[in-house]
Parts: C-alpha cells; structure tokens; sequence
C-alpha cells in the first residue's frame, strides 16, 4: 500500500486532488485498503490517487463521491486534475510512462512517439492535423519532445521497440526528414544501453499485431498495463489476463523481428536510400 505523505496540495492540480481525496477518506473513518473495497480497488491504487502518483481517473472518482458522501466535489477536482498536454486518450499512458520500468512497443505504421525528431513529430501532426493552426501543431510537437527527455534522465525504463519495416519506408515529411530520423533510431539504438530497437521486416507475414500500435508497460509496484492506439483513439488495459496475453503476443512478435543488429542494419540502409539524390 502507498503510505500516505504530506503533500503541499497547492503546487498543482493533482497534488490538490490527493490532499482533498485524503482529507475526505480519513473524515470518513476509512483506510486506503477500506476505501478500496468500497470502489473496487486495491488500497494502494487508492494510496498512488492520494500521493498524486497516478493520474485521477473519472469513473472511480464518481465512486470516491459516491462512497464519501462528497456530492461531485472529486469528480470536479478530478476535470480540474486530468488536464494535459497529451491527447485525452493517451494522457494516463504518457503519465504511466514516467513511472513504468520497462516500455515495450510494436509500432506497426509510425517511428514511436519516444523515438521521434522534432521534424518527423511535427509532419506527422501536420497531416493527422490538417486544419489545425500552427500554435496548436507546435503544442503537440513540444509535448512530445518533453515526453521524449524521459530516456535521458537516469533512471529511465527500458525500451524494447518492434518497427515494422513500412514505418521506415513511408516518406512522412519528405526523405531529409526520414534520414534524419532513421539515423536518430541506429543512434538510439546502438548508442543507448537502455534501448532495443527491432525491425518486423515484411518477409515475415502477419504479425500478432498488425493494425494498431501496442504498447506494454511493467512497474516496481504495481501491476503491469498495456496500451494500445488506433488513429485517434487509444485504450489503457489493465485486466491481469488480457494484459498477459498482449504480452506473450509481444515476445512472438519480437522472435520473428530481425536481430537487434540486422534491424539496425536494415535501417541504415532505408536512410542510405532516402540519402540519395
């Protein structure tokens, strides 16, 4: 169970819904483990809410309310706490991603999101994006260039990311823009002990995965979790069995990917062809 810790519950949103949900629970007479039974949840899913560890979720603080006798006064904080700069539907993602010791990926179409440069972040979002105004495109590429400074701090997870070879070969942003992200992915790739990068080349079939990026992440002290991502919608599943098959589907299709160094191999020759006048 989280133990409980003072939070200063005005350095931001979420600190605030922690220190409202504990104050609320422990004017109730109840531990974390109680209030858990009470929404079904363990204590210390509970415990992450309180310590602002984990993002607040809508439904279970509906349950909080409901259980606490707080009318919505959760459900508001929470509205309040799930601001981000991430789409609505990868926000918990992103923000289990800083907690998560490992980070497995199978990107199917697309360079993952941890791995992009800034010019490739920024063609892709101009045409998922058509419409949008420039200041609404740079917010989404900066956001995903704060994401992607989680690999630079020292106790960052361990990435193992399966390409399938048609992210390489789609010109997004033209073949600059590809070199420049391919020879980001070898650097990566040989250059950071924490990465693994793979590629599914298309000689080998249908992979278990093969329409929608699949992303699963294990912690120290909570359970594993997997995401998986369509164009624009995504899905955070946490149910113990179907977050075990996900990944016994992972390590099939990491055995039928390339050897890490083949992979890095086959890359640089994509980039070498974009090189070319």
């Amino acid at each position: 169970m989280t133990q409980p810790k003072e939070l200063d519950p005005y350095t931001s949103p979420r600190a605030f819904y922690g220190a409202e949900l504990r104050r609320l629970r422990e004017k109730a007479g109840l531990s974390q483990e109680q209030l858990g039974e009470r929404v079904f949840c363990s204590g210390t899913y509970v415990g992450q809410f309180e310590s602002a560890v984990r993002r607040p979720q809508t439904d279970v603080s509906k349950q909080f309310d409901e259980v606490l006798g707080s009318g919505e006064h959760v459900q508001r904080l929470c509205r309040l706490a799930r601001q981000s700069k991430h789409p609505d539907y990868f926000a918990d993602a992103a923000e289990l991603e800083k907690q998560a010791i490992t980070i497995s990926e199978y990107a199917p179409m697309l360079v993952p999101g941890l791995l992009q440069t800034e010019a490739y972040a920024r063609a892709l979002t101009r045409a998922a994006q058509t419409f949008a105004p420039d200041d609404e495109i740079e917010g989404h590429v900066r956001a995903r260039m704060e994401r992607a400074r989680l690999l630079d701090h020292p106790t960052a997870p361990e990435l193992w990311v399966v390409i399938h070879e048609a992210a390489l070969r789609v010109p997004v942003g033209g073949p600059a823009v590809m070199t420049e992200q391919l020879e980001r992915l070898v650097g990566m790739g040989r250059g950071h002990h924490r990465i693994v990068v793979q590629v599914m080349p298309f000689a080998a079939g249908a992979p278990a995965f093969l329409n929608g990026t699949v992303i699963n992440m294990t912690f120290a002290d909570s359970p594993a979790v997997t995401y998986t991502e369509s164009a624009y919608a995504g899905q955070l599943i946490d149910e113990p069995a179907l977050v075990r098959q996900y990944s016994k589907a992972y390590d099939l299709v990491r055995a039928a990917a390339l050897s890490p160094e083949a992979s890095l191999a086959r890359i640089e020759s994509v980039a070498e062809d974009y090189a070319k006048p």
